[in-house]
């Protein structure tokens, strides 16, 4: 079992924020094609897209299509033939996003290469 290591996740949260930036603009677009569209609405779908994007992804594929284009995995800990549970992966998306660089950046003071919440959620990413 090889795990991944902080390039290749740095990379694949870099593929990830490019997709998400190109679905806000779409969204943008499309709303901008409607009339009167409350700002809330607007507001409620962007941070919906950051909240959901990554642990559908997780619980539903066992990655983002930032992991699947660096061909990187989230597992279970203890079953790495099973993805996350759905709230499991929104607590490790809430964690990142809370974290941010600080939770990446543990990476390598652990065995496994998990980052603070990789450990919290249960979950290593694997390579392949």
């Amino acid at each position: 079992m090889q795990y991944a290591n902080l390039p290749q996740r740095v990379k694949a949260l870099v593929v990830d924020q490019i997709i998400l930036i190109a679905l806000l603009y779409m969204t943008s677009e499309f709303l901008s094609t409607m009339e009167d569209v409350p700002d809330y609405v607007r507001l409620g779908l962007f941070i919906s897209y950051f909240l959901l994007y990554e642990p559908i992804f997780l619980s539903l594929f066992k990655g983002t299509v930032g992991h699947m284009f660096i061909n990187i995995k989230v597992t279970r800990q203890n079953d790495d033939q099973q993805a996350i549970p759905l709230h499991k992966a929104a607590i490790r998306t809430l964690l990142k996003l809370l974290l941010g660089w600080v939770s990446l950046l543990t990476i390598s003071g652990s065995d496994r290469k998990q980052a603070i919440h990789d450990s919290v959620a249960g979950s290593v990413v694997l390579e392949g």
